[in-house]
């Protein structure tokens, strides 16, 4: 356990690097401030962001609330395509679900008890009048009322707030030059605010996140992906394909990374930040993933490739100096600045052949196709160099070799300077493939 905690502590370290003084705007529904136990353990994940100096917007909303305020009184909730009709009586339902859950967020905030994750917090909340909103108006013949649309973030008033280390809470209301109130999709509030402050990264909280056929959840989507699947839906819920959306069009935007994050999950807004896979769909404006040729500025993610393969006798023992003087025969496939895979291609120019080698991809990696797109990359550059056959060594990875159309050799197979380099005593298999 204490090995766990050690290693874990250690990898979050260049988190901590990156995250200070950044800006992150974090969102949630209504739902997740009535899960009081779950809410409870997201106020403490918050204060560990602020702890590290983290600049803290957080927009919540109160649909939830406003149903419970409506029935109390006796009124029906009306809805037209989607959206809240928010005629005075829900207008003062709205207010008053607002005006609570502020109390209590602050209160949350406000924690400072011993022996709790709280302990010697200080944290400063601040709300207020920073959005200026306007009626969506008549659609489709139906007015909408006081229900209203972000018109104006006041992002000088939201930045000297958060220049001081306080932590802003946004609520769905915004409010007009005339004095009027306006009841807001928090959706539509977070991106605003999100794109208004050119927000780092924007967290969105919802109920369910989208997944493959085979039901693991999709980590990752560029904005146009993650946009065309809102506008599916598919298995999504209205409430993720609606946050789903609203992340697309902020990174589009201009924010540099979306989150979408469920909020069913303990610690997930920490698992998400901390962890290179994370737990949740991340939206970013290009692909993170790329398969590249190597730089002697990856040397050092190679080498944690290599070194525990070598160590088990999967592959050669190679030096630093080495892979350094053969880095032009390397390619990499670099994740969200993390180098999780790596391969070499030795041609034989003479021999019409190369040799596939130093094939390496990080654990939690390695049923995401990375080896065979390796492959595949490598053949690609040994027909670009005229050859016409690619052949590779192995102790281990016999199955995979022939799975991916190679074929068992003899040793004599190989080019002639090949074979007076052939380790007799490591044994290892030939495998030949004609590309």
């Amino acid at each position: 356990m204490a090995e766990n905690f050690v290693r874990w502590f250690r990898q979050v370290a260049p988190y901590v690097h990156d995250f200070g003084g950044r800006t992150f705007v974090v969102a949630f529904g209504g739902e997740m401030v009535a899960e009081r136990a779950r809410f409870a353990s997201f106020i403490h994940d918050i204060n560990v962001l602020a702890s590290l100096e983290i600049r803290l917007a957080l927009v919540h909303g109160a649909r939830l609330q406003i149903e419970s305020e409506l029935k109390k009184q006796g009124l029906r909730s009306k809805y037209a395509q989607g959206l809240r009709i928010t005629d005075e009586g829900a207008l003062t339902a709205v207010k008053h679900a607002a005006g609570v859950m502020r109390v209590e967020i602050e209160a949350l905030l406000s924690q400072g008890l011993p022996n709790s994750p709280m302990a010697r917090a200080q944290i400063r909340v601040v709300s207020g009048n920073y959005i200026t909103a306007r009626p969506i108006g008549v659609r489709k013949g139906v007015d909408f009322l006081f229900t209203g649309a972000v018109r104006k973030v006041d992002t000088a008033a939201l930045s000297s707030h958060l220049d001081v280390a306080d932590i802003v809470l946004v609520p769905p209301l915004g409010y007009s030059t005339t004095g009027e109130v306006f009841n807001l999709a928090w959706e539509d509030v977070a991106e605003s605010v999100a794109v208004a402050l050119k927000a780092d990264k924007l967290l969105m909280y919802t109920d369910k996140l989208p997944a493959d056929r085979k039901g693991k959840i999709i980590s990752e989507l560029t904005a146009d992906e993650a946009a065309a699947l809102a506008r599916k839906k598919g298995d999504l819920t209205p409430a993720a394909a609606r946050a789903l959306e609203h992340l697309a069009r902020a990174v589009n935007a201009g924010v540099r990374r979306g989150h979408l994050v469920t909020r069913r999950a303990e610690g997930s807004l920490l698992q998400e930040l901390f962890t290179h896979a994370g737990v949740g769909t991340m939206v970013t404006a290009d692909a993170t993933e790329k398969l590249r040729p190597a730089k002697i500025e990856d040397v050092r993610g190679m080498l944690a490739l290599i070194e525990p393969l070598e160590v088990e006798g999967t592959l050669v023992k190679r030096s630093r100096e080495l892979i350094e003087a053969e880095i032009g025969n390397f390619l990499v496939v670099e994740h969200d600045g993390v180098i999780v895979g790596c391969a070499a291609l030795y041609p034989y120019p003479a021999e019409k052949s190369a040799e596939f080698a130093c094939l390496a991809v990080a654990d939690g990696y390695r049923e995401e196709g990375y080896g065979e797109r390796l492959l595949k990359a490598c053949e690609e550059r040994a027909r670009g160099l005229r050859l016409r056959r690619l052949f590779a060594l192995t102790t281990h990875a016999a199955h995979w070799f022939l799975e991916q159309g190679f074929r068992a050799a003899d040793v004599k197979a190989l080019p002639e300077q090949r074979q007076a380099l052939y380790n007799w005593r490591r044994g290892s298999k030939v495998f030949v493939k004609r590309i």
